[in-house]
């Protein structure tokens, strides 16, 4: 058994002070995808950046305290590669790969975006250049007999079960009609497989986002962007997939919540 977490940390600095190093130190996962790190790797605590018995790799942004995506693993990679072959987005922070013994496991930081903004132009040239780059990915893994699993915050949610007022933000960043065909496209045209979603299919959520605004956490009006996202002999191994909700508003270390799949390898 082989389980993968993902979880956006909203700041590690600030998640490592209420709670992230204690979660950490008690999670069985044998690789931890982080997103949003916001932190190069010597502005953190010894105990947050090299925890004893893990491998870390930081992918920091360019562009200071934003984005930052990190893996965190168990055994050494066999490979790293940082970014994806974009000229834009490759200093960005938001994305890193590692290969370990037959999968490569990534973890994705995707632009949030604001609908009718330079923040949603620049969400759809990431988009643009994403999906072809997904595509190639799965095809070199088939080529040397491996498998894949995407992790982060895709920051769209794709299905109305994806999201509680899926009426009231159907012009709103994240669910916009042309962000879920694109999505469908990664499942339709690249092939690979929502995990929580192919084990859950009939399920409200289960949501990994909730705005600290309101009561949203508290009434669980949240948003399922937070995915694993497999090709499809890795995905037809997943025995189990869940979301790790905090049992309180107070216990939480980040607005989002860690996302795990427990995978048969062998």
């Amino acid at each position: 058994m082989y389980t993968v977490t993902s979880v956006n940390v909203n700041g590690l600095r600030a998640a490592a002070k209420k709670g992230f190093v204690e979660w950490l130190a008690g999670t069985s996962a044998d690789v931890v995808c982080l997103q949003e790190v916001r932190a190069e790797k010597d502005q953190l605590p010894a105990e947050v950046h090299s925890p004893e018995g893990w491998s870390t790799v930081f992918a920091p942004s360019s562009a200071k305290g934003r984005a930052g995506v990190a893996l965190f693993t168990r055994r050494e990679p066999d490979a790293v590669r940082t970014g994806f072959g974009s000229a834009e987005f490759d200093g960005s922070g938001r994305y890193v790969e590692a290969d370990l013994p037959g999968v490569t496991v990534a973890s994705l930081y995707l632009p949030s975006g604001e609908a009718e903004t330079e923040k949603q132009d620049e969400k759809v040239r990431f988009m643009d250049e994403f999906l072809p780059y997904l595509k190639g990915l799965r095809e070199r893994a088939a080529a040397d007999g491996r498998e894949v699993v995407v992790c982060g915050d895709w920051n769209i949610a794709h299905q109305e079960a994806d999201l509680k007022n899926w009426r009231a933000n159907r012009k709103s960043a994240g669910f916009l009609p042309e962000e879920r065909a694109w999505l469908s496209r990664v499942y339709d045209e690249a092939g690979y497989v929502d995990v929580v979603r192919a084990l859950h299919p009939e399920q409200e959520g289960p949501y990994s986002w909730w705005s600290y605004r309101g009561r949203a956490f508290d009434n669980d009006t949240g948003w399922r962007i937070d995915l694993q996202v497999a090709t499809p002999g890795l995905a037809e191994r997943a025995v189990k997939a869940w979301v790790e909700r905090a049992a309180t508003h107070a216990e939480r270390w980040s607005d989002h919540a860690p996302v795990s799949a427990t995978y048969r390898l062998g």
